[in-house]
């Protein structure tokens, strides 16, 4: 994503002394887009950044519920896998 917004911005760059309505027209869409992909990793990042501290601290309220529910988990793709394997004969 970082390196798209760069090339962008370098495109921006390149172009700046090119006359035209076209390329203007163009270089303005770009400039909104770019704007717009910020917010947007802008907003991605601070949900991500929520929903981490809200299970860590769901974590540490109920740590041996988190335990059973992974013990559990890994119960059932592992009973999953080896059923899938017994059928295909490897």
């Amino acid at each position: 994503m970082g390196t798209l917004a760069e090339d962008a911005r370098n495109l921006m760059t390149a172009t700046a002394d090119v006359a035209g309505e076209k390329v203007g027209e163009a270089r303005k869409r770009l400039a909104a887009a770019l704007e717009s992909g910020k917010e947007f990793y802008g907003r991605c990042r601070e949900k991500a950044v929520e929903g981490a501290k809200a299970t860590d601290l769901a974590l540490h309220e109920h740590p041996y519920h988190a335990v059973s529910i992974a013990v559990g988990a890994g119960a059932l793709i592992g009973f999953l896998l080896a059923r899938r394997y017994s059928r295909n004969g490897d």
